[in-house]
């Protein structure tokens, strides 16, 4: 076996792939690109580095066989070896499924200031791995910093709002920059007949606030349409 199938076999046993495509998925290249590297035999570097960031995977193990398969892990930098698990056979349609492949999306915080921003002002405060199906174009991705949905949104909750649905549809949630305030989750409930938009929480402890119908629009910020909760 050539160096170069060695080190194609570590990489699949560690990101569960079977074929070149799957693993041209995962690392966001050209099936091409794994020819051209198997036939000149060599692994290229930035495969490593791909690697090291999505998996936290030792670029010598994956080089060489040699050390703990992981550095880095969700505590924190520390070697550790593979799982018994990992070397388990898994479906072959594994990376067809968009529940089965994965998106690193910006976090946002809800209330606007300065640091890393998105061109809106709202800054950056960390990373999350969610399925490509539910990271579509337009997704933007916040954390509930507010009890106000409480319990069916609870703080501390991931919330993915979808920018390009902004057409209002009575009682859904919706993500609104508010005066003061920032981003607010809210149940938004247009009153034409008083030009004004009601919105709502969950938790009762929490007022409702008015818009004008006619700031309304320039307010929202999308439509919620995911949440990862934690209990």
């Amino acid at each position: 076996m050539s160096n170069f199938d060695e080190i194609f076999e570590r990489i699949k046993l560690a990101t569960r792939t079977r074929t070149q495509i799957e693993l041209a998925n995962v690392l966001d290249i050209r099936q091409s690109s794994i020819s051209d590297a198997k036939r000149r035999n060599s692994v290229p570097s930035d495969w490593c580095m791909k690697l090291f960031e999505r998996f936290g995977l030792n670029p010598d193990w994956i080089k060489k066989g040699t050390g703990p398969m992981y550095l880095r892990t969700e505590t924190g930098y520390a070697p550790v070896d593979a799982e018994p698990a990992l070397a388990a056979r898994e479906e072959a349609t594994l990376y067809t499924d968009l529940n089965a492949k994965n998106s690193v999306m910006s976090v946002f915080c809800m209330q606007p200031c300065a640091g890393e921003q998105d061109g809106v002002g709202h800054k950056v405060v960390g990373k999350l791995s969610v399925p490509l199906s539910l990271a579509g174009d337009g997704i933007k991705v916040f954390l509930l910093d507010s009890t106000g949905m409480e319990p069916l949104l609870r703080k501390g909750a991931h919330i993915g709002v979808d920018t390009t649905q902004k057409q209002i549809v009575s009682g859904e949630l919706y993500a609104v920059n508010l005066p003061y305030e920032g981003v607010g989750i809210k149940r938004v409930f247009p009153d034409s007949a008083r030009s004004q938009a009601i919105l709502r929480t969950e938790n009762p402890c929490h007022p409702e606030v008015t818009l004008p119908l006619e700031t309304l629009g320039d307010a929202i910020l999308g439509r919620v349409v995911w949440a990862i909760n934690k209990y």
